[in-house]
């Protein structure tokens, strides 16, 4: 009995860390009928090289706030569905800034294309892993830790970022904390801040941020 309990304990979480992931693929592929129901494939007779090649980050985006970023994930490029990977572009201004985030559902690995970023995470702790990346280096970001990036060059930057999902998700943190509705006496409690204290950094957010509420990283 106490054998069975041991193999279970062993198991067990081995078991979640599988279902927590995205599933392996039944197929060669299965392209997306469309971003809301990734469970219905289309004919694979019908496939053709477009639908596995996606041309949207060839070039930097606007600059707009000092920072952007395209996602390349299965509700964009349809070709990625059932395989689990996914893709990110971001360019930085000088100084630009991707502010505290989150994927939920993936680990992060991030390449410096071109500049210096000062790049980092957070664990579970509050124990900062962060330093200058130049170009051609290489960060990892742990699925579901807070982590960040800011353009410490003197030219603008640009990063590429893989994801172990099709969909990784995103939670910016300010974003989540200030543009949601989430209770005000909470917040100014939580933050120590009075309700004008709390107003002003609202629409000290909104100024910077709102435009980036649109773009997915």
């Amino acid at each position: 009995m106490l054998n069975k309990i041991a193999v279970l304990l062993v198991l067990v979480p081995s078991i979640i860390v599988v279902m927590a992931s995205d599933p392996d693929p039944i197929n060669d592929l299965c392209i997306a009928n469309s971003a809301d129901n990734s469970f219905s494939c289309k004919n694979s007779s019908t496939a053709t090289v477009e639908d596995f090649t996606f041309s949207g980050i060839k070039f930097p985006g606007n600059f707009k706030n000092w920072f952007f970023s395209k996602g390349v994930n299965s509700n964009d490029f349809p070709g990625l569905n059932t395989l689990g990977v996914s893709f990110v572009r971001a360019d930085f201004d000088v100084g630009g800034v991707n502010v505290p985030h989150f994927h939920p559902r993936a680990t992060e690995v991030v390449f410096v294309l071109k500049g210096k970023i000062y790049s980092g995470f957070v664990d579970t702790k509050n124990k900062v892993f962060a330093k200058v990346l130049e170009e051609g280096e290489v960060m990892v970001f742990p699925r579901g830790l807070v982590h960040f990036q800011m353009n410490v060059g003197d030219g603008h930057a640009t990063i590429l970022g893989s994801f172990d999902s099709q969909n990784p998700g995103l939670v910016r943190i300010p974003n989540a904390v200030f543009g949601s509705e989430i209770n005000e006496e909470l917040l100014e409690k939580a933050f120590g801040l009075s309700s004008k204290e709390l107003s002003r950094l609202k629409k000290r957010w909104c100024v910077l941020f709102c435009f980036e509420c649109q773009h997915n990283f």
